[in-house]
């Protein structure tokens, strides 16, 4: 007997850090009516999600990296300097053949030197509209595999019952058989609103069985979390090279003219610290819950897996770090700066005695 085909599409995301702003007014002039839509597209499950600022999301011309392939997609590009682009390829087949597509996709490489040619070439009509543009770019890529229509439309129980061994290999990328304990851990990690739908969230891919409206709302709930987590690792290694130029700096012989230097270098800390809480905050807070609904928990769950709160301790920890050091710094200009003041008075003194005693000669 033919097993009856699942109905949906698989979406591969590619995120790219490129600039420490874009200016979303002066990219909606540049692209004037390329501009396709924006915003999070509203599902009973979702209705109190809203962007402070809406991305703006421009299509992308079908290409193909194999013959008889043409692949669809958007551009997206968030005010906080993220772009995202999202490629979109229909799926109708059985498990086995989705659990192949899952594995293929994820080793595909070919798609991510197409995704950093399409950014490159989007964001050099786009210029303008970039604010203090990085010259190199973190990215970060993720799989969802979403089902619209499964045989008997299965409730969610039933198909984590009957084929979550399937699911499982499918968040993962593996065609191989996972253990009972790898199975329970990847299943775990999944939310139903309604009896019908069901997300499975891992920390590369997630598998959606819901609506299309449902899976969208979800789909921009997952995007955001990696973009998110683009731009907590950018601000990680930001600090991190920062922090080691103050190190490389105090490690030096204390002299008198290192300590007067160092109100210049915490004057640099200092401003990179006040950059990097505003555009933390910036990125915190551009979704908003309005009450604790599914969404926050689909939000939350998809978040921790990704990694978002273990780069935000660790930027909040450098921040913290940053902070001491530049009150350290500051206190070591004071100490030299009083230093030289006694010494200048010191100077003062022994010339006026000088004009004295020579006086008197």
């Amino acid at each position: 007997m033919v097993e009856a085909s699942l109905q949906g599409k698989v979406l591969v995301l590619y995120l790219f850090d490129v600039c420490e702003e874009i200016n979303l007014d002066r990219l909606r002039d540049i692209l004037g009516p390329r501009c396709v839509g924006e915003g999070l597209k509203k599902h009973a499950a979702y209705e109190n999600v809203e962007f402070v600022r809406l991305p703006v999301v421009e299509t992308v011309e079908p290409f193909a990296i194999q013959e008889n392939e043409a692949i669809q997609g958007t551009i997206k590009y968030y005010d906080y300097g993220v772009v995202s682009l999202i490629f979109d390829l229909p799926f109708q087949g059985d498990w086995g053949a989705l659990v192949n597509v899952s594995s293929h996709w994820m080793s595909e490489s070919r798609l991510e030197g197409a995704a950093m040619a399409v950014a490159r070439e989007k964001l050099k009509a786009a210029a303008a509209a970039l604010i203090k543009p990085y010259k190199g770019w973190l990215s970060e890529d993720y799989f969802i595999f979403a089902i619209k229509d499964a045989p008997g439309s299965a409730s969610a129980a039933e198909l984590l019952r009957t084929h979550g061994a399937e699911i499982a290999q499918i968040v993962r990328g593996e065609t191989a058989p996972l253990s009972e304990g790898e199975q329970s851990e990847v299943i775990q990690s999944s939310l139903s609103y309604y009896p019908r739908d069901l997300a499975v969230i891992g920390w590369n891919a997630t598998f959606i069985y819901d609506t299309e409206p449902g899976a969208q709302a979800a789909i921009q709930l997952l995007e955001y979390a990696n973009s998110q987590l683009l731009e907590f690792r950018h601000y990680d290694e930001l600090l991190t090279r920062e922090l080691a130029g103050v190190y490389k700096s105090l490690d030096r012989k204390g002299s008198i003219l290192d300590r007067w230097r160092m109100a210049r270098s915490a004057s640099r800390l200092l401003t990179l610290l006040l950059d990097v809480i505003e555009l933390t905050e910036r990125v915190d807070n551009a979704i908003k819950f309005l009450s604790d609904m599914f969404s926050a928990r689909l939000y939350r769950l998809a978040a921790a897996k990704v990694g978002v709160p273990d780069y935000k301790n660790l930027v909040k920890e450098k921040l913290s770090t940053a902070e001491e050091l530049y009150r350290f710094m500051v206190d070591q200009f004071h100490q030299s700066r009083a230093f030289v003041l006694e010494l200048l008075v010191v100077v003062i003194l022994i010339i006026e005695l000088a004009f004295v005693f020579y006086g008197k000669g």
